[in-house]
Order: structure tokens, then C-alpha cells, then sequence
């Protein structure tokens, strides 16, 4: 009996465990029944746009409810303002439920930055809770995307040989042949030993590192690193550089190069000087005598050399140029000297010494290059393998311009033409100060009154009173026009003051023409030279030869 009881309870839990087994069956689901995909190009160009496309279908029987889903940008994207890189769609997208054979399909568009040949990974994550069943299933996938050009050009102008303890003057070039604008970008450089950073242009954070402005297709520009370079003979000196976009704390990489120079024996030494100064400043009327020297420094008889000079900018007036023994060469604006016309040129002991030279002047005037001023002159000599950039910075140039007149709309004058022994007539006097090529600071425009010759106290613009004064004991009148930017009242209208004098001749004046204000002198300190500059105006006496309406003949006392 107790036999036949056992295996009734064995035959009972069987066909519990059948029935179990047959409802988890029947309620049990597989996230594989959904798909999820990321589509995509596998390859894109630096910024170039496209579209992520998430892909999903139910292939169940099954309805899949409160649908969520998550997409990640890859790290390096560029979003648009206020987008994250982490999106969430809800039911407002996705409905309430996926219902079985459902397929649908939503777009993210991107653009990637990164260097090329980088992989940048986009995930996809589906969250949902099948009918029936309390749990939440998630589906997950990813897309990789390879950067396979960056269309940036970016590389050192750099020499690739070079002696110990020479300066040396590089840059570094970049240019943009992206669609998209790129912000935010940083230039950073790394030095060899034996490198000393002396200066840059523009200016550096910290002598490694460079904020660049905004880059637009076809726009480009430089950094021009200045210091001197130390080492042993035949050492390679390896100069590395990257340039990225900054974004949220994190510098993407965009490019990064990297360039060797040698150092080598030196054979010859090359310097110049301009009118007898190797750092001559030079004013725009001078006339420049510039020497070349050259010396052998090495070991060995050198042969047979040409010096060739090119002289760099539009600002140098080639037909005043001078050069006995020089060829010169119209459009690339290069002087050469050959060993069969320069005695020195033909052999070189060591330790010998021997020059070139040439006469130039500047243009009268010249197209201001810049608004931020810094105007250099600068040339380039080759010698053998011998390469020297000199430059060498260019004063400003101030002017002023001092007229009379009797007849004028400014204060309306009066008294006798000709004017007459013991009565007054009164004169306007007008000062307008111009600057052309560096900013200059200070400005003062001076002039003294004759002793029969007083102001009478009319200033036109009345807020210029303020920086007119009059010292009565030396007669000197000053004007401090304070500084004055590149190109002020030349290329904008010229700061000007405008003021009445009266004239009264006296007995030993007759039949004279006597001054009514002497020269004008107007100076001030150049802020890129550092020099103090002038220039000067002549006198105006009473025949106003500014004024058309008064001749000499009325001009002289009576």
C-alpha cells in the first residue's frame, strides 16, 4: 500500500512540473525578437554632416510597452548649442507600445572631429516591458565610424639644417578646405633641448601655446616663432606641434606633425647693417646704404660663391635702387652678386672677410598695410647654404597741416585788407595732424606768436579748449592732440582745431608781408620704434596762400 502511495506522488509532481513548465513557456520572452540597428557611413570626412539612423522592428507576437530609448553621440561631436550628447525618446516618438511587425526608424544628425584614421563610437539602447510581464527587456548595439581625412593643412616652414647657436626664425602654417566653420581651436608646440623661445607672433600662453580665431573654408594663417638653437654637430632636434579644438575641458586632436633639423658645421657667417646700424630704425624719407658681410668661419678655401639679397614688400621704391655691382631682378626683387664681378666672392681663406652693398629708398607714400601698425622693412640673403632673414622696423610718419585764412566760416573775421599800421585785423588759423603707420602716442602740435600778434580766444571745436593752452611769456602755443591709431587722417577725417588770431602792424611793418604764426612742429613717441618723430609745417605770414581770395599785393601792410 505504501508502495503504490510513493509512486502516486511522483506521477502528481510530474504533471505539476509539465503544467509549470508549459505556462513558463507560454509567458516567457526573448529579446532577441527585437531588432536593433545603427545605421550609418562607415567613413566620413572631418565636420562633414550625415545622419546616425536607429533602426528597430519587433519580430514577436508579442506587444512591447512603454518604449524608451537612449542615444549616444560618439565623444567627438560637434552639437548643436544646448544639445547633448545623450538623447532620450519617449512615447511622444516612439507611441505607446511596438506592436508585432512594427519597424521604424529615427535620424540623428552629426557631424564628428577627431584625427584621422580615429574610430568614434555611437550606442543605441531600446528599453521596453513586453505585454503581460512586469519586467523591463533592454536591447543594445553600436556603430563605429572611422574619420578618414581631416582637410586641414598644417606644417612647420621650418629649415632642415641649421648652426649651433644661430637664431632661428620658423612658423607654423595652417589653412582650413573644411565646409564647416571650426571654433575653439588651440595650437600647441613642443621643443627640442637646446631650443630657447625668445618671442612670437601673435603672442603665446606660457611660449607653447596659441588661441587661433575662427576658421572658415579657404581661411588660414601662421604662427612666427623667434628664439635661438644649441647643439652638438650632426644632432637632429625634433620640433612637434599639434593643433585641436577645445571643447567642454577636453582638447580633440586634429593634426599633429612633426619635423628634425640638423645641426651642422658652420663654414660661413652673414650679418648686415643699414646706414652703418644692424638694428637701424629706419624713417620713411631716408636713404638706405645697406653692407652685407660675409666671413669664413670654417676650415676649407671656399670658391666661386653668389650672394643674392631679396628685398621683401611694396614699400621700397626700386627705381631709386643703387647696386655698382649687383644684378638687379624686377618682380622678385632680387640683387645678385657673382664671383666674376666681385673680387671677394671669388675665394674666401679662412677666416677672411669681405662685403657687398647697395643704396634704396622707400616710397613717398605707401598703402598702409595694416591697422595694427608694426611696419618693417625686411630682406632675405642666401650665400651657399647659407640663409639670413634681417628685419628691420619703420618709424611712423606724422603730418600737419597749418593754413590762414581771412575769409573762412568758422568765426567770421574782420578788420582792413590790406591790413593797416595800428589796426587790428583778425586771422583764422587751422591745424589738422595726421599719422600714418604705427600707432604714436603723446601727440603735440607747437607753434609761437609774433609779438604783434595775440589770440583772441576763439577755439573752434570749444571742446578742444581743454588741451589748447598758451604760455604768454614765450608766445608758444601748444595743441596735445594725445594718441593717435594707424591711419588717423588718412584714412578717416583728420583731427583738427581751428583757432582766430589778430594781427596789429606796427610803423617798422609797413610794405611788409610779417608772419601771423610760425612754423608748426608736431611730434610724438612711436609706439612700435620707440622713437620720438617729428615733423614740421611752414609759417603762414599775411599773403594767405591758402586763401584764394587774398593776393600778396593785399597781403602786405599798408
Amino acid at each position: 500500500m505504501r508502495k503504490k502511495f510513493i509512486i502516486f506522488l511522483i506521477l502528481l509532481a510530474g504533471i505539476a512540473g509539465l503544467v509549470g513548465f508549459w505556462n513558463w513557456k507560454s509567458n516567457s520572452y526573448s529579446k532577441e525578437i527585437l531588432k536593433l540597428e545603427i545605421l550609418g557611413p562607415e567613413s566620413i570626412d572631418l565636420t562633414e554632416e550625415f545622419n546616425y539612423v536607429v533602426k528597430y522592428k519587433n519580430n514577436g507576437n508579442i506587444r512591447l510597452e512603454e518604449p524608451k530609448l537612449i542615444f549616444e553621440y560618439p565623444e567627438h561631436s560637434l552639437l548643436e548649442e544646448g544639445k547633448s550628447l545623450r538623447q532620450e525618446i519617449g512615447a511622444e516618438e516612439l507611441g505607446d507600445a511596438i506592436y508585432p511587425g512594427e519597424e521604424k526608424t529615427i535620424s540623428f544628425k552629426a557631424r564628428l572631429i577627431g584625427k584621422e584614421g580615429e574610430t568614434l563610437i555611437a550606442r543605441a539602447e531600446l528599453t521596453y516591458r513586453p505585454k503581460n510581464l512586469k519586467a523591463r527587456y533592454e536591447s543594445s548595439t553600436t556603430f563605429t565610424t572611422v574619420i578618414k581625412s581631416v582637410p586641414l593643412t598644417f606644417e612647420f616652414d621650418l629649415p632642415s639644417k641649421i648652426e649651433s647657436g644661430k637664431d632661428l626664425k620658423f612658423r607654423l602654417n595652417y589653412f582650413s578646405n573644411t565646409d564647416y566653420p571650426l571654433l575653439n581651436l588651440k595650437m600647441t608646440a613642443e621643443y627640442p633641448s637646446g631650443f630657447e623661445f625668445v618671442e612670437s607672433n601673435p603672442p603665446s600662453l606660457e611660449k607653447v601655446e596659441w588661441k587661433l580665431p575662427p576658421l572658415n573654408r579657404a581661411e588660414g594663417g601662421r604662427i612666427e616663432i623667434s628664439g635661438k638653437i644649441r647643439g652638438e654637430v650632426r644632432e637632429q632636434k625634433l620640433f612637434k606641434a599639434k593643433l585641436g579644438i577645445w571643447q567642454e575641458g577636453e582638447f580633440i586632436l586634429l593634426k599633429e606633425i612633426t619635423k628634425g633639423v640638423e645641426i651642422i658645421q658652420p663654414a660661413l657667417w652673414v650679418f648686415q647693417q643699414i646706414n652703418g646700424s644692424p638694428k637701424y630704425l629706419v624713417d620713411p624719407e631716408d636713404q638706405l646704404h645697406y653692407e652685407i658681410f660675409f666671413k669664413n668661419v670654417g676650415a676649407e678655401t671656399l670658391f666661386n660663391l653668389s650672394l643674392m639679397t631679396t628685398l621683401i614688400g611694396d614699400i621700397f621704391d626700386f627705381q631709386t635702387l643703387k647696386a655698382p655691382e649687383g644684378d638687379f631682378t624686377l618682380g622678385d626683387n632680387s640683387i645678385v652678386w657673382d664671383w666674376k664681378r666681385v673680387r671677394a666672392l671669388q675665394f674666401i681663406e679662412p677666416g677672411e672677410e669681405g662685403k657687398v652693398e647697395f643704396w634704396i629708398k622707400l616710397k613717398k607714400d605707401w598703402e598702409i598695410p595694416s591697422l595694427e601698425g608694426k611696419t618693417e622693412i625686411k630682406n632675405q640673403v642666401y650665400l651657399s647654404q647659407v640663409k639670413e632673414e634681417f628685419s628691420n622696423k619703420v618709424n611712423s610718419k606724422l603730418e600737419i597741416s597749418q593754413k590762414g585764412f581771412f575769409q573762412d566760416e568758422i568765426f567770421g573775421n574782420s578788420g582792413p585788407i590790406p591790413p593797416k599800421v595800428s589796426e587790428a585785423t583778425t586771422y583764422t588759423i587751422i591745424w589738422l595732424a595726421k599719422n600714418y603707420y604705427n600707432e604714436v602716442k603723446n601727440v603735440k602740435v607747437k607753434a609761437f606768436l609774433p609779438q604783434n600778434v595775440k589770440l583772441t580766444g576763439k577755439i573752434f571745436p570749444e571742446e578742444a579748449i581743454e588741451k589748447f593752452t598758451f604760455d604768454s611769456q614765450s608766445r608758444e602755443i601748444v595743441w596735445n592732440v594725445g594718441d593717435l591709431k594707424v591711419g588717423n587722417g588718412v584714412l578717416n577725417p583728420a583731427p583738427n582745431i581751428s583757432f582766430q588770431v589778430e594781427f596789429t602792424p606796427d610803423e617798422t611793418q609797413r610794405r611788409s608781408t610779417p608772419d601771423l604764426i610760425s612754423e608748426a612742429k608736431i611730434s610724438g613717441e612711436d609706439s612700435w620704434t620707440g622713437e620720438d618723430i617729428e615733423a614740421i609745417n611752414p609759417s603762414i605770414n599775411t599773403t594767405l596762400p591758402d586763401d584764394e581770395t587774398i593776393t600778396e599785393e593785399m597781403g602786405r601792410v599798408q
